[in-house]
């Protein structure tokens, strides 16, 4: 299902153009492309300060454009380093509401020479839609992208 996406995003990542450019190419293709990826996006580390701040996304405006570190899922990523899958939000006791119809989310840090800059985040609006091929694809999303900035 997503094995076709991975030329896709090879070629994304060696265009003749911005990093910023590129990765919302990215969130469109995935959005658009994998049917359970409601809401594709970036966060960035916020300079010096212990938060994230959103770069391009794919998906329905947010309100949630710096998260501090230790909040919601991403919040805690940035902390963690690890990947966060999230099968039901409703679950979650730390968890920011980005939309009252997302059910599912998945966190996949984003590192460049050793350091957690920034991650992919993936809203679902279906309970339970992420598999390993899903963390594969996102890490090696985020190993392309790391390889442009």
């Amino acid at each position: 299902m997503l094995a076709h996406l991975y030329p896709k995003i090879d070629t994304i990542a060696i265009q003749e153009s911005s990093p910023e450019e590129k990765m919302q190419a990215i969130c469109d293709l995935l959005q658009s492309q994998v049917s359970h990826y409601d809401w594709v996006g970036f966060y960035f580390k916020n300079g010096d300060k212990r938060e994230l701040k959103l770069g391009p996304y794919a998906g329905e405006p947010t309100d949630h454009t710096i998260i501090p570190y230790g909040k919601g899922i991403c919040g805690q990523v940035a902390e963690s380093n690890k990947n966060f899958v999230v099968p039901d939000v409703k679950a979650q006791d730390n968890y920011i509401a980005c939309s009252i119809y997302v059910k599912a989310e998945i966190v996949v840090p984003l590192f460049v020479n050793d350091q957690n800059i920034g991650q992919i985040d993936i809203d679902s609006k279906t309970v339970d839609p992420f598999t390993e091929a899903d963390e594969h694809f996102l890490e090696y999303v985020n190993q392309k992208v790391a390889s442009f900035l």
